[in-house]
């Protein structure tokens, strides 16, 4: 039974967080419920004031489940909360929440996509988001222009059914790219609603509805369908590498799952096919090369392309990626175009007319059977491109690019090691991420120094003057740096640095990198000159000067508290206040009609 009809399925929804849509759930009115303080922690100010399906929508878009109709095909039969299409994308996410019918997946099959979000929609709950994104790591960001997709999907034989199978999928759809942890999310729900169906959907988001918002840093208990999950949402403070492993204590009896991580993937099993070209493979991921991986299955297919996205961590990867992408995709046509180079993306498929179709592009990895950690992957050759005819082809890396760093083989013989001695795979998983994390920091360190040099001394910067600004990026001085301060203080690896560093700075990935630091810079120049300001003697200054000059510095200093507030500027703790009473003495210091006008509220 479905919730709603197609027609309004297919509808435009501008508001998603309109709460008046009674359509848009079977769940109960919103007055009818009270929200209790969330059990991860003391409830923040914000929080309270948060509306019925707020918190919901912290974590979740909408959830929908879809079927197999033998006349219409995949159809969307139920839907809790707002859907995210209306621009012909509805359609699109029915075939990427199932398997392609190549892939054989009997029984329960896990997967993530992901896909663009309208450009004509509006974000719901922006500030509050932006307040829990601040202290997030890059990776774990909201992606404002997309949305993820993790999908359990059941097929199993039934008799009485026409088609001969039972065929549907439960899909969580959010913006946050917690895949560990809705994966586990999804282990708990999808069996108790193939089973009880619709109200089991409905007790689940009231239960949503009542955690704390996922702000990094906390350990959170989010109970769900009779199930409590125990998680830290990572911060931007923890130190890289390591993971503030979640302990159980006396008090936790209630607590069925404690989860170590709530987005990383296991990434020797995903590497393990073709784990002697992990370097090559991280190489082309930096620079933003165009990849398709091409697997069995798109379990094998999503997790491959997220541990390529994550191989380059701390650095976030900023070109597109599509961990399942099918040929009914609103992109298609955009990303299997001959008439221009492929695009700066990750894609993972399964479908065999991708072999044909994707020919032309350059990087090509092809995924067989993911083995299990104890057997030994024979060594394999790059490829050249035109051997791939078909997805038949033997698995491989198939591409003509030429790595700029000579090949490391301790990290090879070490993981070689590892299988032959039956070393359990989270250990095996540690040591490739630990090999990933310490070549990209060798990688980027000579960056950041770079940069933090183009920063103006603290002693330019003077109350009565705008900030200073950066000085410009200039690649000739940067690569002048690396003789003396390259990645060989840190590395071990030899090769072309020179000709790397030479093609990440014309990629996505630099100028997203180098954007965020920017702003970052700019900011902590904003709060050094709020700082200074605060230090002056502002009384004796304006006995130096009019009334006019007066009243123009206090609306300065107020545009410069509506900046501290709303950029959460880097300052002293305190230097908010200051500045607050700072404008208050000022203002009591002129003429009451004045003061009555300034002490009203600017308009935005």
């Amino acid at each position: 039974m479905a919730l709603q009809g197609p027609e309004e399925l297919g509808e435009q929804v501008e508001e998603p967080e309109d709460l008046d849509d009674q359509d848009a759930s079977s769940i109960s009115p919103a007055e009818e419920i009270t929200l209790p303080p969330g059990p991860g922690g003391d409830e923040e100010p914000e929080e309270a004031l948060l509306l019925p399906w707020d918190r919901f929508s912290t974590w979740l878009h909408c959830i929908c489940v879809v079927g197999f109709d033998l006349e219409l095909g995949q159809a969307v039969e139920v839907r809790q909360r707002h859907p995210v299409w209306g621009w012909g994308g509805k359609t699109s996410i029915c075939y990427l929440s199932f398997p392609d019918s190549n892939s054989g997946c009997l029984g329960d099959t896990q997967f993530c996509f992901r896909f663009r979000q309208g450009s004509n929609r509006k974000t719901s709950l922006g500030c509050f988001l932006e307040n829990t994104d601040r202290d997030a790591p890059p990776c774990l960001k909201r992606d404002q222009g997309h949305y993820y997709g993790y999908v359990y999907f059941r097929q199993v034989r039934d008799k009485s059914l026409k088609r001969g199978y039972f065929q549907k999928s439960l899909l969580l759809i959010s913006k946050l790219p917690y895949v560990t942890f809705f994966h586990s999310l999804l282990k708990i729900m999808a069996p108790e609603y193939f089973e009880k169906q619709e109200p089991c959907l409905e007790a689940a988001c009231n239960d949503i509805d009542r955690w704390p918002s996922p702000h990094p840093g906390r350990i959170l208990t989010l109970p769900i369908m009779g199930v409590v999950i125990k998680v830290r949402i990572p911060t931007s403070y923890d130190k890289p590498g390591t993971s503030q492993l979640v302990q159980s204590t006396q008090t936790d009896s209630q607590v069925s799952i404690v989860l170590p991580t709530i987005h990383e993937v296991d990434l020797f099993r995903c590497f393990y096919p073709v784990f002697f070209h992990i370097q090559m493979l991280w190489e082309l991921v930096l620079l933003g090369e165009a990849l398709v991986v091409m697997a069995p299955s798109p379990a094998e297919s999503s997790d491959t392309v997220l541990a390529l996205v994550s191989c380059i961590s701390p650095l976030r990867y900023c070109s597109d990626f599509r961990p399942y992408f099918t040929i009914h995709d609103s992109e298609f046509k955009e990303y299997t175009t001959r008439t221009q180079a492929p695009p700066s993306v990750i894609l993972g498929v399964t479908n065999p007319f991708f072999a044909k179709t994707l020919q032309h592009w350059p990087h090509i990895i092809r995924i067989g059977d993911m083995k299990q950690a104890g057997e030994m992957a024979k060594q394999m050759k790059v490829k050249k491109l035109k051997n791939l005819k078909t997805l038949d082809s033997k698995p491989g890396v198939y591409t003509a690019y030429k790595p700029y760093l000579n090949k490391d083989e301790e990290i090879i013989k070490q993981l070689q090691k590892g299988v032959q001695q039956k070393r359990p795979s989270p250990a095996q998983n540690a040591i490739l991420r630990r090999y990933f994390l310490e070549l990209t920091q060798s990688f980027i360190i000579p960056l950041e120094r770079y940069v933090a040099s183009l920063m103006p001394l603290q002693k330019s910067i003077s109350p009565w003057k705008a900030p200073p600004q950066l000085r410009p990026f200039i690649q000739q001085d940067f690569m002048k740096t690396l003789e003396k301060a390259g990645p060989q203080l840190t590395s071990r690896l030899k090769g072309d640095w020179i000709g790397l560093y030479r093609n990440f700075l014309k990629s996505p990935n630099f100028d997203g990198w180098f954007r965020n630091r920017r702003r970052e810079m700019t900011q902590k120049l904003e709060a050094l000159h709020l700082e200074a300001l605060c230090e002056e003697d502002l009384q004796q200054r304006i006995q130096q000067h009019s009334e006019v000059e007066t009243v123009d510095l206090v609306l300065k200093l107020k545009d410069k508290l509506i900046q501290a507030e709303k950029e959460q500027l880097p300052v002293r703790p305190g230097t908010v206040a200051k500045l607050r009473a700072h404008i208050e003495a000022v203002i009591l210091s002129l003429p009451e009609d004045l003061q009555g006008i300034l002490h009203k509220p600017s308009t935005p």
